[in-house]
């Protein structure tokens, strides 16, 4: 009988334990808050949309942006098909865009950058123009995808 009684006791106390154990972990699973994003993902998004204009790829540049982007640039509002009509426009103009100086904010499913563009222009291969621009940008994240939402651009004296 003393057998029983201490394979019981060591049976409850097993229990306690088991359940005191799972408690804790489901306690500190929901304490846990997501990762985040890296913040080099949105600045792909951003830099995939400027590839796409340099190389007259507008699958690219749709592809990156949401359904509703926005460009707001020198009091001017575009949106990706108007950029693309304006790019088709253009005489036989190359661009090269760099970036510099991004201070990236990073949520779960937004995020917003800032950060310097440098355009060089060759039009016609014989004019050269370089262009410089203080630029914010956002990101929407659907579906586990970043997306470009609004862009805006101002030259920089």
């Amino acid at each position: 009988m003393k057998g029983i009684t201490c394979l019981i006791k060591f049976l409850i106390m097993t229990a306690r334990l088991f359940l005191s154990v799972t408690i804790l972990v489901l306690i500190s699973a929901c304490n846990q808050k997501p990762a985040l994003d890296s913040p080099e993902e949105v600045k792909k998004v951003l830099i995939d949309y400027f590839e796409g204009i340099e190389n007259n790829d507008y699958q690219k540049m749709i592809e990156v942006t949401t359904d509703n982007f926005l460009l707001f640039e020198n009091g001017l509002v575009w949106n990706n098909d108007s950029i693309i009509n304006f790019i088709k426009i253009q005489p036989n103009m190359k661009v090269d865009f760099s970036f510099d100086g991004f201070i990236i904010n990073m949520g779960n499913s937004i995020a917003n950058m800032s950060y310097l563009n440098h355009g060089s222009f060759v039009i016609n291969d014989t004019i050269e123009q370089d262009m410089y621009w203080i630029e914010s940008a956002t990101f929407t994240k659907k579906d586990k995808v970043w997306k470009m939402d609004f862009l805006h651009s101002t030259n920089r004296k």
